[in-house]
């Protein structure tokens, strides 16, 4: 079976809509829930929404495109000889659109119910944007912190991916399972430090929609470390998996 490079661009488009949907969508819709003690129910809905959701994207459109839906997974694939660059290029243009159009879904769905959008719109906020201290932004922690921490984790994350779906591999059919749960598990333990990144697009679209919506600029100017460090994580997975490479 065969799919179009058309196909498997719209694929991209779609899973990544459908990521962002996920988790925007929790992170935005639940805002009406206090601080305090609902701030761990809120972790566990925003990490176990973004998990399922994922998993549903990747049994719709992992034999389309093979379900990137990340930046920094498709330069880990394109790194490891399994994505050609050409493709690489419109699989990241199409993830980047994709969050977009969800990130502005979601705030469409928000602005229909004022104390919410007012939320929504707060620099404390910024459409679930991700960050580090100094800038405006919410978070308090260190920039080197939180470079590292994204470093880990999509580390983690896009060597599961590579092992799980290697052809040869004895798990590959549950391999969507597996790279959803390591997922929320990401989610589990950055949500509180920075937002938890690990994928470009899943920052870039809130970082510039909350730029347009609001006018607060600090998660756009943030952004350059949710491209660079989970790049630099997806990096090392692709070289530590060619090095675990069986022999012929």
């Amino acid at each position: 079976m065969t799919w179009t490079p058309a196909q498997r661009y719209l694929a991209e488009f779609l899973g990544t809509f459908g990521l962002l949907l996920s988790i925007t969508g929790a992170a935005l819709l639940s805002l009406n829930m206090d601080n305090g003690a609902i701030f761990n129910a809120r972790v566990l809905l925003l990490s176990l929404s973004l998990g399922f959701g994922v998993l549903g994207m990747i049994y719709a459109f992992g034999d389309v495109s093979g379900a990137h839906f990340n930046p920094a997974v498709t330069v880990a694939m394109v790194l490891t000889g399994r994505t050609k660059v050409r493709d690489a290029a419109f699989y990241i243009v199409a993830q980047l659109l994709g969050g977009i159009v969800a990130v502005a879904t979601v705030a469409g769905v928000a602005r229909g119910y004022g104390p919410l959008w007012t939320k929504v719109t707060s620099s404390s906020v910024a459409l679930a944007a991700q960050g580090y201290s100094g800038g405006g932004s919410p978070y308090l922690v260190s920039v080197g912190s939180v470079f590292l921490l994204e470093v880990a984790l999509t580390f983690f994350l896009v060597l599961v991916i590579l092992q799980a779906t290697r052809t040869e591999g004895f798990a590959k059919n549950l391999a969507p399972i597996g790279i959803a749960l390591t997922l929320a598990m990401t989610n589990f333990i950055a949500i509180p430090i920075d937002g938890a990144s690990v994928n470009p697009a899943r920052s870039f679209a809130p970082a510039l929609l909350a730029a347009a919506f609001s006018g607060d600029r600090w998660a756009i100017q943030q952004d350059w470390l949710f491209w660079v460090a989970p790049i630099v994580g997806a990096a090392i997975a692709a070289l530590v998996e060619m090095a675990m490479r069986p022999k012929a």
